[in-house]
């Protein structure tokens, strides 16, 4: 997901997002039909141009007079633009991508148009179940997913092999693997992590939480209530910390953003990241030093032998969980896409958004590394070892909390902050119980 999509959100503004809900409901007027102009934001790079470019030339094919303007978002800021945008019928856009974690809060607001009727026509029950969850008020659908992304784990094989370690099978292999890794130090780096897990890297944390059976947050009637003190949360932070303090060197004041990096610098001989991440791999013994605008063939030529190279020397495997054979339950990265209820352009965007959900389109989401929205293309995904790890990791991948209020709790950065100080030693239970507070104050 290359990057991680939902990380640094901004504080949710109360009145700006009632202001959403006090005026939503949507138009069939505007000026749909010949010479309209359809604004679909996508966020960053995942979807590839190729893919850009179908949903432009099938969209403009399909509704005559028509045109598809796509415009590239960063995910960085996402949330306070979004906010000013689906706020006004003259900034919003008409198709919008959203962060999984984010689509409860915006859909709670009121920001989106009511797409129940279409439910089953885009996919119905083989729609990614989380994602579906996460974009739902009262059985009414407003939010759908676009593509997942499950977390699966990198590494240099000749890393492995140098410091006598096997790929892990267990959630406790894989610690005693990323201290082994950390100690052998193959490349002689005084800084080189076992495992890359900086102090605020949330996104990873999580999985032993929700392995172990534990969460972030819980409904307790019509309360969400922080529940990082519960037994098994406080079993799988121990585990954590442990990790942080013996299976890595990344810096505690760090995120989650490009793990890539210092594994292509060789600092770190294991990284964790959607499988999409494999194109970010850049070995520098692989790199053919092409230049970014150069298309030739031969330069493309070039860039096969550099990505074969670089997965020559590396492997991927899904986190494995407390059991052998069965994978730890990760946060699945990925969007949700919907209707802004300000788009004056409501029919153009149902017709671009069975594009998106037809056979044509979802294949080829799976057919470039990404968990197509209707599981039922997945297997499009191939069968090489980065779908294999895409597929198990995806089978017990867990979202956020579907809280009306969840962006606000990352927006105040409370698991990042919170993340760091069990990667400083600190008491488990008090600042579990610290951060338990937050979250409950937050979204409630």
């Amino acid at each position: 997901m290359k990057r991680v999509r939902t990380s640094g959100l901004a504080a949710m503004g109360v009145g700006l997002l009632m202001a959403v809900a006090a005026c939503s409901g949507g138009s069939d007027g505007g000026s749909e039909g010949g010479d309209t102009e359809l604004r679909l934001w996508l966020n960053g790079t995942d979807t590839p141009q190729e893919l850009r470019d179908y949903l432009v030339e099938t969209f403009e094919a399909q509704n005559d007079g028509a045109t598809l303007v796509i415009e590239e978002q960063d995910w960085s800021g996402l949330v306070p633009r979004l906010q000013t945008a689906l706020a006004s019928e003259e900034q919003t856009p008409d198709l919008v991508e959203i962060g999984n974690t984010q689509s409860p809060t915006f859909t709670y607001a009121g920001a989106f148009s009511d797409i129940t009727d279409l439910y089953e026509d885009l996919g119905g029950d083989q729609l990614l179940e989380g994602f579906v969850e996460a974009g739902t008020v009262e059985d009414s659908v407003y939010a759908v997913p676009y593509y997942s992304g499950a977390r699966a784990v990198f590494y240099r094989k000749d890393a492995l092999q140098a410091a006598g370690v096997e790929v892990p099978t267990t959630l406790a292999e894989f610690r005693e693997a990323a201290v082994t890794l950390q100690a052998a130090n193959p490349g002689g780096q005084p800084t080189f992590s076992g495992f890359w897990f900086p102090g605020q890297d949330w996104y990873n944390g999580i999985a032993w939480i929700y392995t172990h059976g534990g969460d972030l947050a819980v409904q307790d009637g019509d309360r969400w209530v922080g529940n990082l003190s519960a037994p098994e949360s406080q079993k799988a932070l121990a585990e954590v910390q442990d990790l942080f303090a013996n299976g890595t060197r990344a810096p505690r004041d760090a995120d989650s953003e490009e793990p890539w990096v210092p594994f292509n610098n060789g600092e770190a001989a294991m990284f964790s990241a959607p499988t999409w991440a494999r194109w970010s791999i850049d070995l520098p013994e692989c790199n053919k030093g092409v230049a970014a605008d150069d298309e030739s063939e031969q330069a493309k030529a070039l860039l096969a032998e550099q990505q074969a190279c670089n997965e020559e020397k590396t492997g991927v495997f899904p986190l494995p969980g407390a059991t052998a054979g069965e994978p730890a339950a990760v946060f699945a990265g990925g969007s949700n896409i919907a209707i802004p209820a300000k788009s004056g352009n409501q029919e153009l965007a149902r017709n671009l958004l069975e594009i998106i959900f037809s056979e044509e389109y979802q294949t080829m989401l799976a057919e470039n590394g990404l968990i197509p929205g209707n599981s039922s293309y997945a297997g499009s995904l191939g069968d090489d070892a980065y779908a294999e790890a895409a597929r198990e990791a995806a089978l017990d991948a867990k979202l956020t909390p579907a809280a009306e209020k969840w962006a606000e709790v990352e927006g105040a950065r409370i698991l990042e902050d919170f993340f760091q100080e069990i990667a400083n030693g600190a008491d488990i239970a008090e600042a579990s119980a610290k951060a338990d507070q937050l979250i409950t104050d937050t979204l409630n």
